[in-house]
């Protein structure tokens, strides 16, 4: 599962929580962030009508952010100043119906690499107190400098 993993930041967390104030569609969704460690991220939010689908279950393409969202930030929480992560591939099975009153997500970085980052994410549901795993998926994330997204940002 978790490694620990060596960070080339020692200012990761005030890293990650300034990516995280520009994540507006996490803010969006309610999603939060508790966790933050070397390679390993977790957050929570409640679940309210408007994330789910018509049978009432969450819905997949919400269960499918959240994953790519720890696990892109398990990743970053390891890279040095001035770089960030794209997600490159994401993959995912869904493993039970999303019900319960609040959704976790995990996300964590199973292979550290100097231009690619394979990270997993699990996605539980809380129902009175019992935990569900609904989803888990696994990740490729690129590593892109902060000139890289400039230059491609100056070509649009």
């Amino acid at each position: 599962m978790h490694s620990t993993f060596r960070t080339f930041n020692p200012n990761f967390k005030e890293a990650i929580l300034k990516k995280i104030d520009g994540q507006h569609f996490m803010h969006h969704i309610g999603f939060h962030i508790h966790t933050i460690e070397p390679g390993l991220i977790i957050g929570a939010m409640p679940i309210e009508n408007h994330l789910k689908q018509n049978t009432g279950f969450l819905h997949g393409g919400l269960v499918a952010t959240l994953a790519d969202i720890v696990a892109g930030f398990s990743a970053s929480s390891l890279l040095p100043a001035g770089f960030h992560v794209v997600t490159g591939e994401l993959k995912i099975s869904y493993l039970n119906p999303g019900l319960g009153q609040t959704v976790e997500a995990k996300g964590y970085v199973l292979k550290q690499g100097r231009k690619i980052y394979f990270c997993e994410a699990e996605i539980y549901c809380n129902n009175a107190g019992q935990a569900s795993l609904i989803a888990k998926a696994t990740t490729t994330m690129i590593v892109v400098s902060a000139e890289e997204i400039q230059g491609k940002k100056s070509q649009d």
